[in-house]
């Protein structure tokens, strides 16, 4: 079972994100970085795949900056037997990124080829059809169950009210949603280990983004709520007023 696993570099979502300067990005300064929680789980699947298989391979692969190797090695602390950096400035967008990724992935041999299905920091979920599209692969999004077997594979998929099974031939590719799996923690004997597993970069030239962003804002601040009183005697202020809100 060969493998292949796209990965992303996000903020911590327990990360205090403030503003920058510029009014149209974040303040990068104390803001820790990790792996977007998504591939995780979609990293998880693969090496839980290639142990029931008991042989075959996963390869990490991510875009983004030289900050991005920290990830990879995450990755390969977790299991991964290598990774692949495609090193790459400013911020492209989801095609850019797809594009990148396909020509990466094509020249590959491969099974399955697995994405989170999304990343935290634009929610955009676009690059795992993006990329399943330019391979003229299967794809399967939003996947909650994978079964694997004879080099064909049945995924059931979260939609709006319930579950769509899915079955295609393999390759394919998957974007795991959350619930799939729970994954692993590296241990210390996989850390040593990933010191010593290859990971490769290659600085790539992607085009300036299409899309911009215009500005960011921070949410309101929650207002204080007010205090009514207490035990049964508040019940009536209290209905009062949700009454008078309600016909605002």
């Amino acid at each position: 079972m060969k493998s292949i696993v796209c990965i992303k570099r996000v903020p911590d979502s327990e990360a205090r994100i403030r503003i920058a300067g510029d009014g149209r990005s974040i303040d990068p300064s104390g803001v820790k970085h990790v792996m977007n929680p998504y591939d995780e789980v979609a990293l998880e699947e693969a090496l839980r795949l290639k142990e029931a298989a008991g042989e075959g391979s996963v390869t990490v692969v991510s875009v983004g900056p030289e900050a991005s190797k920290e990830i990879l090695r995450t990755a390969l602390a977790m299991g991964a037997d290598d990774a692949v950096l495609l090193q790459c400035a400013g911020s492209p967008d989801g095609l850019a990124i797809a594009r990148a990724l396909a020509a990466e992935i094509g020249g590959r041999e491969r099974d399955l080829v697995l994405f989170g299905k999304q990343a935290i920091d634009d929610d955009n979920m676009q690059v795992p059809a993006m990329v399943a599209e330019l391979l003229h692969l299967p794809c399967a999004t939003v996947v909650v169950e994978l079964e694997i077997a004879d080099g064909h594979a049945v995924a059931r998929r979260e939609v709006e009210g319930g579950h769509e099974v899915i079955e295609f031939d393999l390759p394919g590719v998957v974007s795991a949603q959350k619930g799939l799996n729970e994954p692993r923690y590296p241990s210390l004997k996989g850390i040593m280990a990933a010191k010593k597993k290859p990971l490769e970069v290659r600085d790539v030239e992607l085009p300036e983004s299409k899309v911009q962003i215009l500005s960011l804002e921070e949410p309101p601040a929650r207002q204080s709520g007010d205090v009514v009183g207490g035990g049964a005697e508040a019940v009536p202020e209290l209905v009062r007023r949700l009454r008078e809100r309600a016909l605002l």
